[in-house]
This record gives C-alpha cells, structure tokens and sequence, in this order.
C-alpha cells in the first residue's frame, strides 16, 4: 500500500479516533494548561511520568511489538488496527491509576466509541463465493474438477483474518475466471471442515487464516504449512507473498490458455429431430 493510500486510510474517523485514545494519556501528561488542570492533585511533579507509569507503557510497547508479529501485520495501517486494543487497556489502566473515576470514565468512552465507529470494512470490488454450508463446500470443490478453488479458512473475530480480508478480494477481483475461483468458509461456524482440514480456530491458533489451493478436487498446496517435525511455518500474508506461494500468474495463465468449454445450445430444429427419433 502507498503512502497515499495509508493517509487515505488513516483520514478516516475510526483510525484517528483511535490514535488519539491511544494517546489519550501522554497528551493529557505533556500538554501543561491540560495536565495542571487534570492531575493538581499530584502535586509538583503532576506532569512528569513516574516509574510505574513508565513500567505500563514500556510494557505496552512489548506486547504490540509481539501481537503485531504473530498476528502478521506488516503495514503500517494492520500494526495500527492490532495495537489498539492494546493502547485503550494500558491507558485504562494509567487513567485509574490516577483516580479511579478517570479510569472508568476513560473505559466508558471506549466502549461508545466502538459502538459509534466501528472498524471500516473493505468494501472494493471482489469475486468470492461465501459457503453458508459445509456440505454445500464439499460438493463444490468436486462438482466440477476442471475448477481450481482458492479457498480462505477463517474466523470473523481474528485479527489476522480481518487483515487479510481486502488482499483476499482484490486478488479475487484480479485473477477471478470460470476456472479459477475464490471462496471462503468460516470455520468458526463450522468446526467439522476444520477437523477435516486440520486447522486450528482456537483463540491462540496460529492456522488463521489457513489458505488452501484445491485442484481436481484435492489440495495442492496451503498456507500456513507444517515442517516435517510438524512446527507451523509463519507466513505473512501480503499480496505478493500469496500471488507467489500459490503461482496465480502462472495458475491465471493455464486457466486462461484452457477455459471451460460449455456446451452448445440446441436449436429448435434440432430439438424437434430429437423428439422425433424419440
């Protein structure tokens, strides 16, 4: 993503609403006419951080930094939408320190702000078929093996998976063919296809999301994959770095070089010879 667009992004009002939450604490410390009048009743050193609000921060800093790898986020914008949960609880935490009031008060405001702003949802264009049923999938993937289905293992509460919804769909809008389809299944609501497929949807699973390429009615190749000592390969899921583990362009080519042929219509001439000989 450009820089443009990140600023484009970030315009929105769920993004900066945030940002400021996040920075709610630090401003108030280090804005004077804010900080002599929120913490007078800390005396001298009111607008100084102490050691222990020094401890929560540092802290805060260490558990983004871990969240937002394992989560995958390598923009600016996924480190952002990660991080945010995280900033409101350390800043919680630092408000009520401070005076318990200020503390729930704080909380209260995080909770009308997610009701008010939720985050955005990417709304560009795609070509994914959603399979509201398990058998329905199944049947899918087999009904007609000329069809290479690229199919997302997901969950709607994971951040990964929230991440990685708009790569999803602009690919799909980009390599989208008769032949070459795109589909999604959550297995939050159907646990049997992650049993089958062996994929973890627990709340500390690593699996999501679980990309898998299917053709002739099998898988051919997933991502996240298991080494042979069976440790979970980490895999960031960018744009490029799924068009180049899964070989779209090369994929999009045969597809292209080899489309479904369908059948041609009879004409009524034919269908009345037809009925006919019948």
């Amino acid at each position: 993503m450009s820089l443009k667009k990140h600023l484009r992004v970030l315009a929105k009002p769920y993004y900066w609403v945030n940002i400021l939450l996040a920075i709610s604490y630090l401003l108030a410390k280090k804005l004077i006419p804010i900080c002599t009048r929120v913490f007078k009743h800390r005396g001298d050193e009111m607008c100084e951080l102490d050691s222990r609000e020094t401890e929560i921060l540092f802290f805060l800093l260490i558990v983004i930094m871990i969240r937002s790898r394992k989560t995958g986020s390598v923009t600016m914008i996924n480190y952002l939408s990660a991080s945010f949960i995280y900033t409101k609880v350390a800043n919680t935490i630092l408000w009520a320190y401070n005076d318990f009031r200020f503390g729930l008060g704080f909380l209260l405001l995080c909770i009308l702000v997610g009701m008010l702003l939720p985050e955005p949802s990417y709304r560009g264009p795609e070509h994914i078929t959603y399979f509201r049923n398990h058998e329905i999938f199944e049947e899918e993937l087999t009904r007609d093996k000329r069809i290479n289905w690229l199919i997302c293992f997901y969950t709607v509460w994971n951040p990964s998976c929230v991440n990685f919804a708009p790569v999803f769909a602009e690919l799909s809008a980009e390599y989208s063919l008769e032949n070459l389809r795109f589909g999604k299944i959550d297995i939050g609501r159907f646990p049997i296809v992650a049993q089958k497929y062996h994929i973890s949807d627990s709340s500390f699973s690593r699996q999501l999301p679980t990309v898998i390429l299917f053709q002739n009615g099998k898988e051919v190749e997933r991502r996240p994959t298991v080494s042979a000592n069976s440790k979970l390969q980490k895999f960031f899921f960018s744009t490029d770095n799924v068009r180049a583990a899964f070989g779209l362009n090369n994929l999009y080519k045969q597809s292209v070089e080899n489309p479904i042929k369908q059948a041609k219509p009879i004409n009524a001439a034919a269908a009345a010879a037809i009925k006919k000989a019948q």
